[in-house]
């Protein structure tokens, strides 16, 4: 039972050893996550080791707190990658849906950003697209999990993508890098973010193309984002990064579904989940207006 495991670890956290409180399971793709009275209790998932590095998630979430975006760290364990937060009260946790229903979601989600990426945190993590897909690509190679077809061909074609990026470099900044809707917590008032494994110093605009995907979102909910975000306006080379990295994270986060298959993951159907994702990589790329984003990105 995971409500076994959670009350094994908490008898060697000392600030909650002595707890015999209810336990409230709440969401994750990977991970086991409780609500333990005040706090919020997270257990990395199983084969998560292979991808993540739990002192670098350590410092990174606590920066994220010190930012303001992010609940306050009390307890982690490095080498287990065990952590305790501090539980937010009255903040619904995001979904796509929910994104839609709560006025002004997207804004509070732009202004977190914004507040994350203008701290000046540091994140010991530097993370690089192509090196990650290089990276998720021979973990593969030892999995016994296909490819979806003509995934190393959108590879080659994204050579396009990196040079125009490459053309004018942003200043890299702390990002979450993986803003999953349920990673947000809003209150109505405020948006927090949660969940740091995979964030690293980055272009910005990732994180704002990225929960686009994540959430669905339609043009008005991106107009919305970008607003609160740019304080105005987003000019057309910052338009076309964020349509950019909407095609690359769904090209990276295919190799992700596949490594949850190989593991067996069980919370999703992760070879729908890989073939969906490469498939809307695919459909985006191969749009008119991809080109000409690409165009006044490389313009700058």
């Amino acid at each position: 039972m995971d409500t076994d495991e959670a009350r094994a670890r908490l008898a060697t956290i000392p600030m909650l050893a002595g707890y015999g409180g209810p336990l409230e399971r709440l969401g994750g793709l990977t991970n086991l996550v409780f609500k333990v009275g005040e706090f919020c209790l997270r257990i990395p998932g199983k084969g998560t080791q292979e991808y993540i590095d739990r002192a670098n998630e350590a410092v990174a979430a606590r920066e994220a707190a010190k930012a303001g975006v992010s609940p306050e760290v009390l307890h982690v364990d490095p080498a287990t990658g065990v952590m305790v937060t501090r539980f937010i009260a009255g903040a619904e946790t995001m979904s796509p849906e929910r994104f839609k229903i709560r006025s002004g979601s997207p804004a509070r989600a732009g202004e977190a950003f914004r507040t994350l990426h203008m701290s000046g945190a540091e994140f010991p993590f530097r993370f690089e697209l192509f090196a990650m897909i290089d990276d998720y690509l021979k973990l593969l190679e030892t999995k016994d999990v296909a490819l979806p077809a003509g995934y190393h061909d959108v590879v080659r074609e994204a050579g396009a993508v990196r040079s125009a990026l490459a053309a004018h470099p942003a200043p890299l900044v702390a990002c979450h890098c993986d803003p999953l809707c349920e990673n947000f917590l809003d209150t109505g008032e405020r948006m927090w973010i949660v969940d740091w494994e995979y964030s690293g110093m980055n272009d910005p605009l990732w994180d704002l193309g990225d929960l686009s995907v994540e959430g669905k979102f339609d043009a008005a909910q991106d107009e919305e984002m970008m607003h609160a975000y740019f304080g105005g306006e987003a000019r057309p080379p910052e338009r076309g990064r964020i349509v950019i990295y909407k095609a690359m994270c769904d090209l990276l986060w295919t190799l992700w579904g596949l490594i949850q298959l190989a593991n067996g993951n069980p919370v999703d159907d992760f070879r729908a989940y890989a073939d969906g994702r490469f498939a809307r990589c695919k459909a985006l790329m191969e749009m008119p207006e991809f080109s000409h984003h690409l165009a006044a990105v490389r313009k700058g």
